[in-house]
């Protein structure tokens, strides 16, 4: 069998909302206002994964050595890579963003004077990734502490005052790490502007781009990052995990190893005269890789997607732009309290939201964020993403064209409720 699945195209227009929801394999009742954590695909993109998961067990070494490592990777990477505006050869798949930023930050080498600039918002596990190699690498980390409530010009003085820090130091900014969006709370960062301040100043850009992919409209080629790592299965709708690592050719020569190392790596000597880069994440290790090829099926269902007069690519990002606005602040008048944004609204430029919880500040915390969750997972089947932040509790929520403005509306009578039936000390809820 040669033929590639294509069950998520030839079909009609879908609209956003109720329409777009009955493609959803979602349990009946079930409130889906967290997707910015784990993603999910349409029936007829799992249609196709499990088509492909068919003829991996039909003939496992056909499909692997014969289709899946030369014709269908390359079919999969040109697909995002267009998606990204990128050529291909600069595009591999990896399993998830964490992967890809920790192939990045385990193969540069650092020196006793080099300086990784970060802010506070990092994804906590690369915050991890970088703690970990300063036990076996001697580098300084500078992280720039800023409350989200600042304008993109403010983000940009804070970036460039720590430049001028690391220098007063003696130090030298070898890379720098932000997010297109960051986790959480959920924000749009001024992303273009850092990468060009990193370029000016001779500064590697590594971008966490975990939730750009599916939710932001992106030119790599334009922007021109040093290193740029996305999920596919969070907001483009594959199944998980699937992630594309971006690296120009220019850098490749820094990235000899994946993680694990894999069948194609390179010696330094052979290294220096070929480019090993693409064929070195065709071959990593067994795992199951149809994930990966399901991004073409992924973007053929995007374009079926309608919104107004608009349509695909566009539809979707306006309609969950709107409707995580519209939500945040229906939740917020609902709540009494306050949606997440600076003066200018360019951190809500976003598919999620953040929504502050009426909770007076001595009795937030992690723990009473976690029982909060849970509360509204099992009693209300309702998904969301309650987090603590700057001495309160926030709900970050998720945009989707499966969703309408009545399922925020859900969720904050949910809120509202458990706030005014449960009593709330240090211990978590009690009745």
């Amino acid at each position: 069998m040669d033929t590639q699945p294509t069950e998520a195209s030839g079909t009609p227009e879908i609209e956003c909302g109720q329409e777009a929801a009955k493609h959803f394999a979602f349990d009946n009742g079930y409130i889906n206002l967290n997707h910015g954590s784990y993603g999910t695909h349409p029936i007829e993109v799992r249609s196709v994964h499990r088509k492909y998961q068919e003829r991996a067990e039909a003939r496992p070494d056909t499909f692997v050595r014969y289709e899946l490592r030369t014709r269908l990777l390359k079919e999969a990477r040109k697909a995002i890579a267009d998606y990204v505006h990128a050529s291909l050869e600069t595009c591999v798949l990896v399993p998830n963003a964490s992967t890809g930023i920790d192939t990045v930050l385990r193969n540069l080498t650092f020196e006793p004077q080099d300086a990784v600039i970060c802010f506070s918002t990092i994804y906590p596990a690369f915050m991890n990734t970088l703690e970990y190699l300063t036990e076996r690498n001697e580098f300084s980390i500078y992280q720039i502490e800023h409350d989200l409530a600042l304008s993109d010009d403010e983000i940009c003085n804070d970036f460039e005052r720590m430049l001028e820090k690391i220098s007063e130091d003696g130090k030298k900014a070898k890379l720098a790490i932000f997010d297109t969006i960051t986790s959480l709370p959920a924000v749009r960062m001024p992303y273009e502007r850092l990468t060009a301040i990193c370029r000016s100043h001779g500064v590697l850009s590594c971008i966490d781009g975990a939730h750009g992919v599916g939710q932001l409209h992106l030119n790599l080629s334009q922007l021109d990052p040093d290193f740029f790592v996305s999920n596919c299965h969070k907001w483009l709708f594959t199944p998980r995990g699937c992630a594309v690592l971006y690296v120009p050719v220019r850098n490749q020569h820094l990235i000899r190893s994946t993680l694990p190392t894999g069948f194609n790596f390179s010696k330094r000597e052979k290294a220096a005269k070929i480019n090993n880069f693409v064929a070195n994440f065709a071959a990593v290790a067994t795992s199951d890789d149809t994930p990966y090829l399901c991004i073409p099926a992924a973007l053929e269902w995007r374009e079926r997607i309608t919104f107004g007069d608009k349509t695909g690519e566009e539809a979707i990002i306006s309609y969950n732009k709107e409707l995580a606005r519209k939500g945040g602040h229906l939740l917020a008048d609902m709540l009494g309290t306050e949606v997440l944004d600076n003066e200018g609204l360019t951190l809500g430029d976003c598919a999620m939201t953040n929504v502050r919880l009426l909770i007076s500040p001595e009795k937030c915390s992690e723990k009473l964020a976690d029982l909060l969750n849970m509360v509204m997972n099992r009693k209300y089947n309702i998904a969301v993403n309650i987090y603590y932040y700057r001495q309160a509790l926030w709900v970050r929520l998720s945009a989707q064209v499966y969703l309408e403005l009545q399922h925020f509306e859900a969720a904050g009578g949910a809120l509202r409720e458990i706030l005014t039936t449960y009593a709330v000390d240090d211990s978590g809820l009690i009745t």
